[in-house]
């Protein structure tokens, strides 16, 4: 279930393991497994079209022995007789076998995620980003001149004020946070980019609390409240994205009896709490023997890591999920690499001199790194991962030292 990241890879991996049966992917958008990282980055920007966002073409899926039906979502599933029940998103999709009840001997959960939305947002020129569809939509709102709003200082909202910057919009960034990237990266990387952004033009106020939306044929401003929720100042917009994160599509799990945390829950091996049902991506929750906790990850590196998993599960063999995690992020010229997660860290240092526009900020906890944000360092970035993993105590010195190879470490 499901035709994301996760989908795709888990189908090419199957094959690899020379699996033989029967693949089915089921999907409720109309495209072909698609990269979602480009929405807010290169396809946002103009600088490739739809066929580079593809994961793959498709014959691949054809030459694969796949079948994907697209704009096919499902109803229910029914673990006791091992089936799972289709229905249409558009009526495009009943000729391809929408509303069947198919079986399974193995189900693989790769259902994604969707967009948290903003309540008394619901005005035409507001947007999400999360579909090719979103992104599409969005394009034409980032022309010169035009007043934009963003909504959250994530990921999302801070690649997107990029490109509608670089496009000549005045764009002006909320985040409810005291900081940007409050919960993805360290605050020195954060001041970072907060830098960067302003000196393109791009107004950041963090700390704000937003009322509503308003407008009569379309969003004109965006309402802000004070900390007793009285409202007040208005910013007027031409457009408004919110990106204030993602909520995991659990709902069809629950109801068919799997255990549910703010994700599916899994073993290290990708297994739910069903018998042959797996789950994989942005849906799933599992445990970290690095951390000592379960994590629920939002990244291509963990989509397509689950996905050669459960994968190499179903064929047969015995494996684990184990890995640092690393997320990346593009803004202006900038690529900015995480590895590990930073919370819980006491303590960074920082390797390299910011002002060069390359350096890198390790995240510690009792004197060992357990995370690494590194901005166009992808030399570094590489070691980092193994540093974060390794979780052992180092000479703050020698780590802040350039002139120390980091594998030294």
């Amino acid at each position: 279930m499901g035709a994301g990241h996760a989908a795709g890879q888990f189908a090419a991996r199957l094959r690899n393991e020379k699996f033989e049966g029967e693949i089915v992917m089921l999907g409720n958008e109309p495209q072909l497994p698609y990269q979602r990282p480009p929405l807010s980055k290169a396809y946002l920007a103009g600088e490739v079209g739809s066929d580079r966002v593809l994961l793959r073409p498709a014959d691949f899926y054809e030459d694969k022995n796949v079948e994907v039906r697209l704009s096919t979502a499902v109803a229910a599933i029914d673990t006791g007789a091992s089936t799972v029940t289709t229905q249409a998103v558009t009526t495009q999709a009943v000729a391809t076998g929408a509303g069947d009840t198919l079986e399974y001997t193995h189900l693989v959960l790769a259902t994604g995620a969707r967009v948290r939305r903003l309540p008394g947002f619901e005005l035409a020129g507001v947007h999400y980003v999360r579909t090719l569809a979103d992104s599409d939509s969005l394009k034409s709102a980032l022309a010169p001149g035009q007043k934009i709003i963003v909504v959250g200082g994530g990921y999302i909202g801070l690649e997107v004020a990029a490109v509608a910057a670089k496009r000549g919009a005045a764009v002006t960034v909320l985040e409810a946070q005291p900081r940007i990237l409050s919960r993805v990266a360290t605050a020195p990387v954060a001041d970072y980019l907060r830098r960067v952004h302003e000196a393109n033009g791009v107004v950041i106020r963090t700390g704000v609390r937003i009322a509503r939306a308003e407008g009569e044929a379309g969003v004109g401003a965006v309402v802000l409240q004070d900390d007793a929720g009285a409202q007040g100042e208005r910013i007027e917009a031409d457009a408004v994205i919110v990106g204030i994160g993602i909520t995991p599509n659990t709902e069809l799990a629950e109801a068919a009896g799997l255990h549910v945390d703010d994700g599916i829950v899994v073993d290290e091996r990708g297994a739910t709490t069903c018998a042959n049902v797996w789950a994989i991506g942005d849906c799933s929750r599992h445990p970290s023997r690095i951390y000592g906790r379960s994590v629920r990850l939002e990244s291509v590196h963990n989509a397509m890591a689950q996905a050669g998993v459960v994968a190499a599960n179903i064929a047969g063999k015995d494996t684990v999920y184990n890995e640092i995690p690393w997320f990346w992020s593009d803004q202006y010229d900038l690529k900015l690499q995480i590895a590990g997660l930073a919370d819980g860290h006491d303590e960074t240092v920082i390797r390299g001199d910011p002002d060069t526009g390359s350096f890198t900020v390790f995240a510690l906890a009792r004197g060992c790194v357990i995370a690494a944000d590194s901005i166009n360092a992808m030399r570094d970035h590489i070691e980092c991962r193994k540093l974060a993993a390794a979780k052992k105590a180092v000479d703050k010195a020698r780590l802040a030292d350039v002139g120390v190879a980091l594998k030294e470490l």
